[in-house]
């Protein structure tokens, strides 16, 4: 298993396992989650769970490039988006507090799982970011896009999308993105006290200001198959893949 859970009296860890590959999240991996979330959620003697990579470089580097090679046509990416916002779903709606504890590279997919928790405390000179218009030139699915906005707001979700730009630790602290910033050597004690603190709280209040919080996110969000169906069917996300797998940089066509 390379998505672990481990469980001490109220409190689940779940730990992204492959930090030869950054944490990078292959479709197993989702499934994997997937199958945690859902043990979860029904299980209330769990009163906070906390997400975090192993090997201390980053939380999630993404999702691993090389598995989008197969992708053929628009279509693949409508169901590959429809995949994980159902995985992130599962994830958002776990009726306790999350948490997540992040060491490093937050990217691409790893920043929607930590933006689909409820907090996230970080290390100084940890980067958050969705660099695809440098790297593979696909797009967000509009729930992802809501979260991003909601957790970041518009300017800073702009600057990451269009831009390419990262997000530091202490920008996404002064944004209240990030609850707390603590050293490598306390990050393991400051994720404690946070669960800690959470788990002593009214467990009822927390499910249904969650709930109310996440219907008011949700509410009339526009699809956005023939967003996501051009950008995956288009010749850059092609050449961005090959690129991202070849170690190159891409040729962009517009096209």
């Amino acid at each position: 298993m390379t998505v672990r859970l481990a469980i001490e009296g109220a409190i689940a860890s779940v730990t992204f396992d492959r930090p030869e590959a950054r944490n990078a999240m292959t479709w197993a991996m989702y499934e994997q989650l997937t199958a945690i979330c859902t043990q979860l959620r029904d299980d209330t003697s769990i009163r906070v769970v906390r997400f975090r990579g192993a090997g201390g470089e980053a939380f999630v580097a993404g999702t691993d490039i090389a598995q989008f090679r197969d992708f053929k046509t628009g279509e693949d990416g409508v169901a590959y988006e429809k995949r994980i916002d159902a995985c992130m779903a599962l994830l958002e709606s776990l009726p306790m507090p999350t948490v997540a504890v992040i060491e490093g590279w937050c990217i691409g997919g790893g920043l929607a799982i930590a933006t689909a928790c409820d907090f996230r405390i970080a290390t100084p000179g940890s980067k958050f970011g969705v660099p695809i218009a440098r790297t593979l030139g696909n797009c967000l699915s509009m729930s992802n896009l809501a979260r991003l906005v909601a957790a970041l707001g518009r300017p800073r979700a702009l600057r990451m999308l269009l831009a390419a730009e990262m997000v530091s630790a202490e920008d996404g602290l002064a944004a209240g993105y990030v609850a707390e910033l603590a050293a490598p050597a306390d990050i393991d004690a400051a994720s404690d006290r946070l669960c800690n603190k959470l788990a002593q709280l009214a467990p009822v209040t927390q499910q249904v200001s969650k709930a109310a919080l996440n219907r008011l996110l949700a509410r009339d969000l526009p699809d956005a198959e023939d967003l996501i169906r051009r950008a995956y069917g288009s010749a850059d996300f092609h050449e961005g893949v090959n690129a991202f797998v070849e170690k190159r940089s891409p040729k962009w066509s517009g096209q």
